[in-house]
């Protein structure tokens, strides 16, 4: 499982603030405690800072960097945010975050990807917003694959985004995200497929519970990378124990290894 630690956004008020009056000690503990926790990639996004995005977003960016070796992801809407990032970027092959199935974005997005030989991650939507069913998530899919085949963009550096809605306002979602999940992983075998989770449960009780059963539920369904808090152990049990009921952790090794280091009491 590929995860991405989601921690380092503006959206966050400690990180605003930090962002706010450059504290580069704090970004860098709670960069260095998701490395620990297990993260493969640290999340940076100053998507609220309207006006100061591009400035902020390296800035973080150079900070991270000093004190992990993890590649990043880079958060943004913004292309010029983006490419101020890949051109300050030290560390391995980085994820941009993201291209959706709109024809005027991709092309913005996909020469930056392949010019840097970027991982992507690929939103299921398109000029008509976020899809409310399977067919509309899948659709968006197959077109943004089109894209990446124009573009000369590997499959596997493609990160499908199926996109969690909450089911608290609509029941269907969680079916409808699955199911796309699913078919994504069978008709594009060679992608990754990612989520970031949080969504699904808005407005209901006991949210982490809902999450770490989507994610599960999701993995059966061929889910291979979350953008997650890494600190939250309950969550990393799961996944632990998730891969070692789909046959991702030979002889259950990992899992074994985490229940004797204690990972697993939760």
């Amino acid at each position: 499982m590929i995860i991405i630690g989601e921690l380092i956004n503006s959206s966050r008020s400690k990180i605003a603030k930090a962002i706010e009056e450059k504290d580069a000690e704090y970004i860098k503990g709670i960069a260095t405690k998701q490395a620990d926790a297990g993260a493969d990639y640290i999340d940076i996004n100053c998507g609220t800072n309207l006006k100061t995005e591009e400035e902020d977003l390296s800035w973080l960016a150079g900070i991270v960097q000093e004190v992990v070796e993890l590649p990043l992801c880079i958060d943004s809407p913004r292309p010029s945010a983006i490419e101020a990032v890949l051109k300050i970027n030290k560390n391995s092959t980085p994820i941009i975050n993201s291209v959706t199935a709109e024809k005027e974005r991709a092309e913005v997005i996909l020469p930056m990807v392949k010019e840097h030989k970027c991982n992507i991650v690929a939103l299921t939507m398109d000029e008509s917003g976020v899809p409310h069913d399977t067919e509309g998530r899948f659709a968006s899919a197959e077109k943004l694959a089109g894209f990446m085949d124009e573009y000369g963009i590997p499959m596997d550096n493609v990160f499908f985004d199926a996109i969690v809605q909450p089911v608290s306002s609509g029941p269907e979602q969680g079916i409808a995200f699955l199911d796309a999940v699913r078919k994504i992983n069978e008709t594009f075998p060679e992608a990754h497929i990612v989520c970031g989770l949080s969504n699904i449960s808005y407005g209901l009780p006991n949210r982490k519970l809902v999450n770490r059963v989507t994610l599960a539920m999701a993995m059966a369904n061929g889910l291979d990378a979350a953008i997650i808090d890494p600190t939250d152990v309950q969550m990393m049990a799961t996944i632990c124990a998730a891969e070692a009921l789909l046959a991702r952790d030979e002889y259950c090794m990992k899992y074994i290894t985490a229940s004797r280091e204690g990972k697993l009491d939760v």
